[in-house]
Order: C-alpha cells, then structure tokens, then sequence
C-alpha cells in the first residue's frame, strides 16, 4: 500500500481506505511578525552555538551549577518546580534539559523570572543554555517568544525606557529588523510590542551606580517576558523600598564532587584516601589534599576559590599546558583567598595565548606576542572602566584618548594627508616654498575639522559618532529625501560655519603678524568665512539627496563588528567621494572665473581633498581610522590589525562577540586587566619623573 494507504475493519472484511495526510501549515510569509520571528530564531540559535564553541563550553563537558529558591523577602513568591523549599539546593546539570528553570519561568508569573548568584557564578553560561532550550522547545515554526540575550550595562534608565533600549539593539545586531514593519514601526518595535521577544537580561549589577532603583522599577513595570541576572547586592539595595515582581533562583557554591568531575573527566571523583606518597603533583593530588586536609589554611583558600564555575574554568585553563596545579597549595605569594583569584585570572591571557589555533574561519594563522597581547588588552579593559562599559564598540575606541588628544590627532593627519595628495601630482613642478606653505595650510585645515569634530563629541551622546545602518543601493527613496534633506543642509551650514571661522581666524593672525593691513585681515577672514558657509551648504545639500540612494541594511543575519564596519566603511567612501569631488569642482570653477585656470585646477583640487577628508573624519569610520588604525597603533596602545587581534582573542576565549560588539569573557576579567596596565603604566613612568627631578 502508499503511504497515504488505510485500513479500515468492519466486522469480519476488511475494507481498504485512502487517507489523506494533514498538509503541513506552510511556513508564515517572511515580512510577517511571525516570519521575522522565526527568522531571528534561527539566527540567536546559530549564534548561541558558535559562541558555546568559542567558550570551550562543552569542553569536556559543562560544570553543573548548584541553585536555590530566593528568599521571600527579595521575590515576589516563587515556584521553582516540585520538591524545591527555600533555603534547600539542586543540581543544574548544563548537559541536560534545564526542566527545573523552564517550570520557574513558566511558574506563578509566568514569562517572569530572576537570577541572582555572585561573580563567577554561572549566570552568563547557564542564561545561554536556557535560551538553546527555549529555542529547541519553541521548533522551526513555534509562536513562543525568541529569547535574546541583551547585556544591560551600557541601558540609561534616565536617558532611554526599557522598551526603546531594546529596539535600539535589535536593530543595531539583527539588521533585518531595522526596516520598516507595519505602521511604519520598525520590525523590531514589531516583535517587542506584540511581546515576541524574550528578554534575557544580563548583568543588572552592571549597570552603572545611582540607576539600579530606577532601572529596577521600569523592569518591573514592563509587561515584556523577562529573565533577569544580578549579583545579590544590587537587587538587594534597589529593591529596599519595592517589591520585586519576579520569581526568583540563586546560584550557589559548587562542591569539590562537581570540581572533581569537571578536572578529571572520566575519573570520577577524587578519591576520600591519603594522596599517595610518590605522587605530589596534578589535580587528583590536589583535590585528594582539599577533602582530608580542609581545615589547612591553603587547602581552605583555594577550596574557597574553586566554589564558582569561572575559578574553575580559569585553573583548568592555566594548568593545561603542563603547569602543576599543586604551587596552588605552595606559593607564598597565593596567601590570601584575592590573591589566588588575581594569580588565575593573571595568568590566564598568557596561557590563552601558548594555545595555537588549529581552526581559523579566515583560514589564516597569525601569533600575536603573549606580552604585548596583555597589554594591548589592558589598554582595552581600561578604555571600557572610562567608559563605564562592558561593549567594545569599534567605533568608540579611540574616545579614551582625552578630547584634545583626539582634535590634535585628526588635524594633524588630515593635515599631512591632504597636503600629500595634493603635492604629490605636482611636486616635481613647484619650488620647496610653495611645498612647504600648502603644507602649513593644510594643516591648518586640518586642525580646523578637528576642531569641528570636538564640537560634534562633546555634542554627541557618549562622547562619539555612531555607525549608520545604511548602505548605499540604487533604489527610489523621495521620502528619504524629503525627511533628511533640511537637517543633513542645517547640519553641513553649521559645519561650514564652525570650519569658516576657525580657519579664517587662523589665516586673518598669519595675516596679521606678516604685517598687512588691517583691512586685508579682513578680508581674509570673510573669505574664508564665506568660502566655510558654501562649502558647508553643498556638503549637505549633496549629503540630502544622497538619502535618496540609501537603504536600510537588511541582511538576513546578525551583524559583527567586521560586517558593521565593512558596510560604514562603503557609504563613507562613497559619500566623501561625491562631496570632495563636487566641492573641488565647485571651488574650482569660481577660483578659475576670477584668477585663471591654472590657480583653479590647483585650488579645486586641493580643496576637494580637504573637504573629502575632513567629511571622512566627522564619520564614525573615518575618526576610527584616523585614530583606532593610525594615531593608537603608532603610539602602542594598540595592534595595526586591531580586528583580527579582536577576532582571535574571540577565538581564544579571552572576548567574546555580542552582536555588533566584543566583550571580555567576564566582567572580572576586565577589572582585573585594567587594574593590572594602570599599575604597570604608573611603574613605567615612575623612573622618567624620578630621573627628571635629580
């Protein structure tokens, strides 16, 4: 018989019957709330399994984590699954369905539910693998919310609601919902409004001091399906006047049963009996001290360290390349409980890097120096403690240099630059004097948009310039360009006005101290006054109808930084292309109707050039390149390559990548690495002064 073959039996004959099966329900249209959905669920779930190999997480196998019910007094009831008190412990075995904290978040207040467990603890790596789980429960096709793992640290509460955060990162790491939804919403603003998105909220205690309260009343305003992870302090101090509407769980200390298991895979735990007298050195030596000599004071210490899974991961991690993990009991200096976690966390870049990548994606193999690795990420850590951030955003990196530092730097190399292409073709034809002064003016050009774009830091939220999230594609975009045509000419006016009178300020004193007359200082800086505001009005007249060309980005993937950065760098080129060659022309034309078209030609070009450069560093890419690719490198704080040394940290298990940023692993990681580089920066330029005074 067929598949769609039956049969049917009626007392003694049987008769045959052809069934039909069910037609399976077509999957729903793409630009549909639930094909957007859907579509996001298969991207966080591919991005959740590349990252769990980043992490080493199944390697051998996960650390189970221990929990609890929180207390009454801190959660607004709580329904943690059968048999669960407070007060009372489980296991969370990772390599298992997590059906305990799945009959939590579906407990009393369903879709609600908080973690709390202190540093180290497990909250990042167990939120992961209860989104896998939710994913693979939710199917293909599933209609439960996408869960989606957000790191609170960089949310304002002051400044943003909840809501508007979240759509803000939806659309910056997941492009195809930046486009336009029903009701010209965005897609993003779609989901979040017809709650289907689960937002996995990570790091409240991170968030930065003086907003926990305010913060903590939004997200229990918000009817969103929320999980929540906070260190017990935070909520603790921002809930003393509040209910907390959550149900709750609280991660606790491992036992040296599950440090066993996880340090000798395939050997069980470590034997209850005297460690052997011929043998003093590895884990099984070490854990076999920890259980009969408790009560030591080093067995004590690192049994208290090896309490949170981070601890554990990091010794295994340094003592894998053959390091006897036994100095743990002996060193002199490991004599407190702070000590050893410093001393893991120390050296666990430099036994990341003594491991050699077999697996590139780029299929490329490239050492980066254990030493100077340390210290670029140093430099790295302590730009995200100014920031007060756990995003490495690229296009903020050079924002811990101080504002002056960042004017001066641009200026000079738009400065060098432009005078280089502009002498370049002619240099052979003109005298060392006249190299000499275009260089000079130049410069001074230079130093007039970095003036500028300290103007547009100070202005910008956060001190920078943001990525767009636009290319460019020939398409009909009238509408675009009716709503950006006046802001992008009001924003180039403003523009011109600032270099205009910054530049001819400067030509008016050298004017001035060559001692001409006052009129022609004038005259000078009215020139150039006029020249700024022209200049300035083309720039955004162009920039206007350049909407017209640009679209939303709308691949149907989440975004790296590289892709992000990749896409900003194409409309920049583009952009600074079309205005440096229109202005030029533009200048050149009126120079040439009034002194001829040999001053034109020279003048057109190299005001083309400055206008295309200075336009470059206003953007997000061009500051990025001026000071992340050249200014930072140059002065070592950082690598030439900085995204590949970024991408292999990622590999390496130092970073790891959220969406359209990088993160350190940990947030003690981090610190600890800050603190480290200023210690040895303080040290370094302790000698110089020394040798200064005598």
């Amino acid at each position: 018989m067929e598949n769609n073959d039956g049969i049917i039996i009626t007392g003694d004959h049987p008769i045959i019957k052809y069934f039909t099966p069910p037609p399976e329900s077509p999957p729903p249209p793409e630009n549909s709330p639930a094909g957007k959905a859907n579509l996001l669920a298969e991207v966080v779930g591919g991005f959740l399994k590349s990252e769990e190999e980043q992490l080493r997480l199944w390697d051998p196998a996960p650390l189970p984590l221990r929990f609890r019910a929180v207390s009454p007094e801190l959660a607004a009831g709580c329904n943690i699954g059968p048999g669960l008190r407070t007060g009372s412990s489980e296991v969370l075995p990772l390599d298992q369905p997590l059906k305990d904290l799945a009959a939590a978040y579906e407990g009393k207040k369903p879709g609600r539910l908080l973690v709390l467990g202190r540093a180290g603890s497990g909250k990042t790596v167990l939120i992961r693998r209860f989104a896998m789980d939710r994913l693979k429960a939710r199917g293909p096709y599933g209609s439960d919310p996408v869960p989606v793992i957000f790191s609170l640290g960089s949310w304002d509460p002051h400044k943003t609601s909840l809501r508007n955060w979240l759509i803000g990162r939806l659309e910056r790491d997941y492009p195809f919902l930046a486009g336009d939804g029903p009701g010209g919403r965005s897609w993003a603003d779609t989901l979040v409004m017809t709650e289907c998105v689960l937002a996995i909220l990570d790091g409240f205690d991170e968030i930065a001091d003086g907003l926990h309260k305010k913060a903590l009343r939004d997200l229990s305003a918000v009817t969103l399906p929320v999980l929540l992870t906070s260190r017990r302090p935070e909520i603790e101090a921002a809930a003393a006047k509040s209910s907390v509407s959550f149900d709750g769980i609280e991660l606790t200390d491992l036992t040296l049963d599950d440090v066993a298991g996880y340090l000798l895979p395939g050997a069980g735990a470590a034997r209850g009996t005297d460690p052997p007298a011929t043998g003093t050195t590895g884990w099984e030596y070490v854990l076999n001290r920890l259980r009969l000599h408790p009560d030591e004071p080093a067995c004590a210490r690192l049994t208290a360290v090896l309490t949170t899974p981070l601890m554990v991961e990091l010794a295994r991690a340094v003592h894998r390349s053959g390091r006897d993990p036994a100095r743990l009991l002996t060193g002199r200096e490991l004599d407190t409980r702070e000590a050893l976690e410093d001393h893991l966390l120390d050296r666990f870049v430099p036994a990341a890097y003594a491991r050699f990548l077999s697996v590139r994606s780029d299929g490329k193999h490239r050492t980066w120096p254990a030493e100077r690795s340390r210290h670029w990420l140093g430099y790295i850590a302590t730009h995200l403690r100014h920031l007060d951030t756990h995003d490495i955003e690229w296009w903020r990196l050079g924002t811990a240099m101080s504002l002056s530092s960042r004017m001066v730097a641009s200026g000079a190399v738009i400065g060098f630059v432009s005078g280089v292409l502009t002498v370049l073709p002619s240099g052979y034809l003109i005298s060392l004097h006249v190299i000499i002064v275009t260089f000079l003016n130049m410069l001074g050009s230079g130093l007039a948009f970095g003036f500028l774009q300290g103007l547009m830091s100070s202005a910008a939220a956060g001190g920078g310039f943001h990525p767009s999230r636009m290319h460019i594609r020939i398409r009909g975009g009238s509408k675009r360009v009716k709503q950006n045509l006046l802001p992008r000419i009001r924003s180039g006016l403003a523009g011109g006005l600032v270099f205009g009178v910054v530049y001819g300020l400067g030509n008016a004193v050298y004017v001035a101290v060559a001692g001409f007359p006052w009129l022609n200082v004038f005259l000078v800086f009215m020139d150039w006054f006029l020249v700024g505001l022209g200049v300035g009005l083309g720039t955004g007249l162009v920039l206007g109808l350049m909407t017209g060309v640009e679209a939303v980005i709308e691949t149907k993937a989440s975004v790296s930084p590289a892709d992000l950065l990749r896409t900003n760098r194409t409309t920049v080129l583009t952009q600074i292309l079309v205005t440096g060659l229109i202005a030029g022309i533009g200048f050149g034309v009126v120079v040439t109707a009034i002194n001829g078209f040999a001053i034109g030609v020279g003048h057109g070009i190299t005001m083309g050039v400055m206008v295309a450069l200075g336009s470059c560093t206003l953007t997000a890419w061009g500051r990025w390149i001026v000071l992340v690719r050249l200014w930072l490198p140059l002065t070592g704080r950082l690598p030439w390559a900085v995204n590949a040394f970024l991408d292999d940290a990622c590999q390496r298990g130092v970073l790891r990548q959220a969406g359209a940023v990088h993160q350190f692993r940990h947030a003690r990681l981090r610190d600890r690495m800050a603190e480290v580089h200023g210690r040895r920066e303080r040290e370094r330029e302790q000698p110089t002064e020394a040798t200064g005074v005598s």
